[in-house]
């Protein structure tokens, strides 16, 4: 009979890693990253490690709510797992629930478990992660997913416009060719059309693409004004201009708008994905792994754009380490059709990283793809130690 694999022991690290710069937009400024970072070890001694980065004005979670969502939600369920090969860890990990009980959404709390387990059960059954595809989706997903048409961009911040635009002339130094721009404050035409100005022709040929990102900054007439403005340039999405809930408002600006909507903070269950294609409120998704709940989450609601011609982005949360990295990474490599990256910015923006090797993308967006054991980074334990902002937290199972 083939032996159960328990998980013995589970720990938390809470880090504040300072940013070599400033980011803000229009729901947050930081200065400092804060990632919760999550360690199982298995009964034969494999330890994997998982990463989240609570945001309340994105999923409602914050640091104490995703420590008590572990331990009361997550841990019982751990305690019952025990697979014997990695098609039941995969279906163990699928298993963990987006909301708890009363509805409270928990994917913050669920990516940073769900990844620690997917990275200690394949190194220890030596199974790839390419597994997940096919678990997910018999025939829409699997390698080499976007591979070959992804690549990472440039994010610029809510500054002034002729920073905004200096940081674009930077960028393009190193080849960049995909940037995303905050606005929803009073200088966002300013900005915008500085930056436009920026790329000037190589935008006007395609060869630059242009996104914006509202953070839920604007009212619907706050947005109609504005995108109604920007008609003529060549937007490719705007992303989450109007709160989370309104879809009927979502549906409106539609009607009222050329430019693409994309869906960031609307979509964080797969339920949310769903209203989101019923009410045909968003023709772009923005999948973020720590947002959405982990990585087979991401991966479901990838499937569900595809079948629905939903155009699909992958997105970060700002001063993720390369553990979040290493999962977008695996997201792309199992995902057709991605054309826009964030993330991967490794020590471009982190003081320092938590792993031996950061990841980075490199010139002109370009990535190198993972190939494991598990998740493919080595976490070193010692900077985890030393970036804490509190002692370690042993749960007990």
């Amino acid at each position: 009979m083939p032996t159960r694999l328990p998980i013995s022991r589970l720990r938390i690290w809470q880090l504040a890693i300072p940013m070599r710069r400033k980011f803000s937009h229009a729901a947050a400024e930081r200065a400092v990253a804060e990632p919760l970072v999550v360690a199982v070890e298995l009964a034969n001694g494999v330890v994997g490690y998982g990463e989240t980065h609570p945001r309340p004005y994105v999923t409602g979670e914050t640091t104490a709510s995703v420590l008590a969502a572990i331990r009361e939600v997550f841990v019982p369920r751990l305690v019952e797992s025990g697979p014997t090969q990695f098609g039941e860890a995969i279906e163990a990990a699928a298993a963990l629930p987006q909301v708890d009980d009363e509805g409270t959404v928990v994917t913050a709390a669920r990516a940073a478990v769900e990844l620690a387990m997917l990275d200690a059960y394949s190194r220890a059954f030596g199974k790839s992660l390419e597994s997940l595809a096919g678990w997910v989706s018999e025939t829409r997903l699997g390698a080499p997913g976007s591979v070959e048409t992804a690549r990472f961009g440039g994010v610029i911040s809510a500054s002034e416009p002729d920073r905004a635009a200096r940081s674009i002339r930077k960028m393009r130094w190193g080849r960049l060719t995909h940037f995303k721009v905050k606005v929803g404050d009073a200088e966002d035409d300013a900005r915008v059309r500085a930056c436009a100005a920026r790329l000037g022709r190589s935008l006007e040929r395609g060869a630059t693409t242009l996104r914006l990102d509202a953070n839920a900054g604007w009212t619907l007439d706050q947005a109609t004004e504005r995108l109604q403005a920007w008609e003529s340039l060549p937007i490719v999405s705007v992303e989450q201009p109007l709160a989370r809930g309104a879809l009927d408002e979502w549906v409106e600006l539609t009607c009222r708008t050329s430019i693409p909507l994309m869906a960031d903070e609307s979509l964080v269950t797969i339920d949310d994905g769903e209203q989101l294609i019923d009410w045909s409120a968003a023709s772009w998704f923005n999948i973020r792994i720590s947002k959405n709940g982990g990585l087979i989450p991401s991966l479901r609601l990838a499937e569900m754009a595809l079948e629905n011609n939903v155009d699909v982005q992958l997105g970060c949360m700002v001063g993720e380490t390369s553990i979040l990295s290493a999962a977008g990474r695996w997201f792309l490599q199992l995902v057709p059709g991605v054309r826009f990256a964030e993330g991967s910015f490794g020590r471009f923006l982190l003081s320092e990283d938590i792993v031996g090797r950061s990841l980075r993308f490199g010139l002109g967006g370009r990535w190198t793809p993972m190939r494991g054991p598990g998740l493919g980074v080595e976490v070193r334990e010692d900077r985890l130690t030393r970036l804490s902002m509190l002692p370690v937290v042993e749960v007990p199972l």
